[in-house]
């Protein structure tokens, strides 16, 4: 920010994080009401719901109504529950989320931190919130929210293989891990046409680290009431709730930087087309939630280790080889 410039940089830095992390916050918080009311309308139009389709103009008091009982719920503890840990956990799963928005690049100056690290900084953020997952489950004191939070570990460590492995061939042809690099990269082709196995296998892992239908065992409501935030409410059940769009949102911006070209695009304004690009893919996203049914424990964890990996691990072994020969 040029206005700053001429603060000590203490000072600096630490006013630069104040306002963009007040951004990010108001940002997020708008983008997660709109998303709700987006895969509501999605949901109503697929499965015919009348709420989501004409309550107040377009649907948009059933999401008002929802933050409205959000927000005035009572916050319960259990009694049994190891309070400190309970109240921690909300904050553990949306705070690393929140985090990498530092490197999501919506332009080529529209980015807060340019890391050489990039996306993995992104992916070792995301996955702290697990184990704000776990501990949610676990301090709750109750047997349907250790079931859930045990289910999301196990499925998180199982499909975060084939998603790093999807991103490697992406590397391989760009020979950097730096957002803005790897947008530039792209300057003549996107990477989903030199990678499209790779781009459906990082969607696939996407949605089941985010716990999206057909992956949402780890919150299957006909088996463990609600998951591992079965004892939650009010504000605190909101930041899960929070979290879970908000990683959406990042899973999908990070897809558009590896695979779709980042902000490139034309007439338009560099984040006009990165949000075009998200929200593209976070549409994608809602529609196969409400079209395809959950899977089984088995079938999922199945499908990452005997599907995906394989896979992953063959397309990128062909891309090093086709790269090695030319």
């Amino acid at each position: 920010m040029p206005f700053l410039d001429s603060l000590p940089f203490v000072l600096r830095e630490i006013l630069t994080i104040v306002i963009y992390g007040t951004l990010v916050i108001l940002f997020l918080s708008v983008n997660a009401l709109f998303l709700v009311w987006a895969e509501r309308k999605v949901s109503a139009r697929i499965q015919l719901r009348r709420g989501p389709l004409h309550v107040g103009f377009a649907g948009m008091l059933q999401t008002v109504a929802d933050a409205i009982k959000l927000l005035s719920k009572e916050l319960v503890i259990p009694k049994q529950s190891d309070k400190f840990v309970y109240l921690l956990a909300p904050v553990l799963v949306f705070a690393p989320i929140l985090s990498a928005f530092i490197i999501m690049p919506l332009s080529s100056n529209f980015i807060i931190r340019d890391l050489n690290v990039g996306f993995l900084f992104a992916f070792s953020l995301t996955n702290i919130s697990f184990i704000g997952i776990f501990i949610a489950g676990w301090s709750s004191n109750s047997k349907y929210a250790l079931l859930g939070s045990m289910r999301a570990v196990a499925q998180n460590i199982s499909y975060e293989i084939p998603l790093l492995l999807s991103t490697m061939g992406v590397v391989l042809i760009a020979q950097t891990i730096k957002m803005t690099e790897l947008v530039n990269a792209q300057a003549n082709i996107w990477y989903v046409v030199l990678q499209p196995v790779a781009f459906i296998i990082f969607i696939c892992s996407a949605l089941a680290e985010a716990n999206r239908a057909p992956f949402d065992i780890p919150e299957a409501e006909s088996e463990l009431v609600a998951g591992f935030h079965t004892e939650y409410s009010g504000m605190r059940f909101a930041l899960f709730f929070l979290g879970e769009y908000s990683a959406i949102f990042v899973s999908s911006a990070i897809a558009t930087t590896l695979f779709l070209g980042g902000w490139r695009g034309p007439l338009l304004p560099g984040p006009i087309w990165f949000l075009i690009k998200v929200y593209a893919i976070v549409l994608v996203i809602m529609w196969i939630r409400w079209t395809f049914p959950r899977l089984r424990s088995d079938q999922l964890m199945a499908f990452a280790w005997k599907v995906l990996i394989p896979f992953a691990l063959v397309n990128l072994f062909l891309t090093a080889l086709v790269l090695k020969l030319i």
